[in-house]
């Protein structure tokens, strides 16, 4: 993937790698208006109108500026913070939008509360150059502008990158729709399930199989330059955790430990892996350094400490154990010391992971006879069940800690058939519950930080 400047520029623009991406700001015509907000911090919110126009494009270009439209009003339909308006509904062209101001007027009338317009066409050297414009139609002004050139392939993830730009426009926050997800694909009956990585852009465009299926893997895990992927491998029946470089294809086992390891997870720096290992019926965890190979004992519990996650700031971890006879979540220092417990509801914790933003771990709950996703602050208060049912397990976040993906399965038949493993989406305040469609069946996903 090229990499992609992704700071506000003015005046300016520049090129990085052969593959890259120039982008330049498109000055405002004047001062955006108060009105172009939505306040996601009250929870369920009324999605704003928005109308996302068709890319203007000439001859062969008409269609890739229709394309662009749909992933962009796809990515903010899905957020649930916006509700597209049907283009059958428009007056002005993307032709009429191209050089214009819009008619305002024209666009209130549909009750659209934002606009997008845009050019995409090809330039002489065979690049294309995107250019997007955010209008705020209350305040009838230019909110948001950009000018991306890039290879012409590339034009799904210029759509991905101007739609985060719309996100963080209107709600503050930053966007999480240039991303991808890897996660575990299922085929098969119970007792023969084959268990391949599988990696996809956050719409489920871009799919494709990492592994052949010949050795189960799980737990996946990227890096922070969303370029490599640590998981668990059976390779010849030995339980061990790996590295994959998704750009190479390479592969290599992390460490020559005794025993089983397994549940890995990146530092921030991305400079260690945190993985738990089991040897004589107990499980501790162990960090080791990628760049020394240096590997050093966090816990010695006597029982099953796993799931470790970092805090955003590497300061600290989280991980469950049942070292008081039950599972629960704990919370150390990152070198092991200070251990301490911070849950305390009823049932049992599983499967702890941090926040981006530090404020929540989110966590897998084992309660009456269900499963139950649910958040909580690192000190144990505020605990809050997201989501519920038969079998719901493995939160991840989105980069920007608004929403969670996790996988739910359904109850197996006498043939081990029926369970329709799925990933979901849901928003943080337990909204927005969306199935995220894969070729087949879906476990243990892990989002992606937004790509450089």
């Amino acid at each position: 993937m090229p990499c992609i400047e992704r700071r506000s520029i003015e005046r300016r623009s520049f090129l990085i790698g052969s593959a890259g991406l120039a982008t330049a700001a498109l000055l405002p015509v004047r001062a955006a208006h108060a009105q172009l907000k939505i306040d996601i911090t009250r929870g369920q919110v009324q999605p704003i109108p928005i109308a996302v126009s068709p890319f203007f494009g000439v001859g062969a270009d008409g269609p890739t500026g229709r394309q662009i439209r749909d992933v962009i009003a796809a990515n903010l339909e899905r957020s649930g913070l916006f509700r597209p308006i049907d283009p059958n509904a428009y007056t002005q062209t993307p032709e009429q939008l191209r050089t214009a101001t819009p008619r305002f007027v024209d666009w209130r009338q549909i009750n659209a509360q934002a606009l997008v317009t845009g050019v995409a066409e090809q330039q002489r050297d065979g690049r294309l150059r995107v250019e997007f414009r955010l209008w705020d139609v209350l305040g009838e002004s230019q909110a948001e502008g950009r000018v991306f050139t890039t290879q012409s392939t590339n034009w799904r993830r210029v759509a991905h990158i101007v739609s985060d730009a719309i996100y963080k426009r209107i709600t503050g926050e930053e966007g999480y729709f240039d991303t991808r997800i890897v996660y575990i694909s299922e085929t098969g009956p119970l007792q023969r399930r084959v268990k391949r990585l599988a990696i996809m852009d956050q719409d489920g465009a871009n799919h494709r199989f990492l592994t052949d299926g010949r050795f189960l893997v799980l737990t996946p895990r990227f890096s922070p330059t969303a370029q490599e992927i640590t998981y668990l491998s059976y390779v010849n029946n030995r339980p061990r955790v790996y590295l994959y470089n998704i750009d190479t294809g390479q592969q290599e086992v992390v460490g020559d430990f005794p025993g089983m390891t397994f549940a890995p997870r990146f530092s921030p720096d991305g400079n260690r892996v945190i993985m738990s290992m089991a040897q004589e019926g107990v499980t501790n965890i162990f960090s080791l350094d990628l760049r020394t190979k240096r590997v050093a004992r966090l816990t010695s519990s006597g029982g099953i400490d796993t799931s470790p996650s970092f805090s955003p700031d590497g300061k600290e971890v989280t991980f469950n154990s049942d070292r008081g006879g039950a599972g629960q979540l704990y919370v150390m220092d990152s070198g092991g010391a200070n251990p301490r417990r911070v849950s305390f509801g009823t049932g049992r914790y599983y499967t702890p992971v941090w926040s981006p933003r530090g404020d929540l771990i989110a966590f897998t709950k084992q309660e009456g006879g269900e499963f139950l996703i649910g958040v909580m602050r690192p000190d144990g208060s505020g605990e809050r069940i997201i989501d519920r049912s038969f079998h719901v397990e493995g939160p991840t976040w989105a980069p920007n800690g608004r929403v969670l993906m996790y996988f739910s399965e359904g109850r197996a038949d006498s043939r081990g058939l029926g369970k329709n493993t799925r990933l979901y989406s849901i928003d943080l305040t337990g909204y927005n519950k969306r199935e995220v469609v894969t070729p087949t069946e879906a476990s243990d996903p892990a989002w992606s930080p937004l790509i450089p």
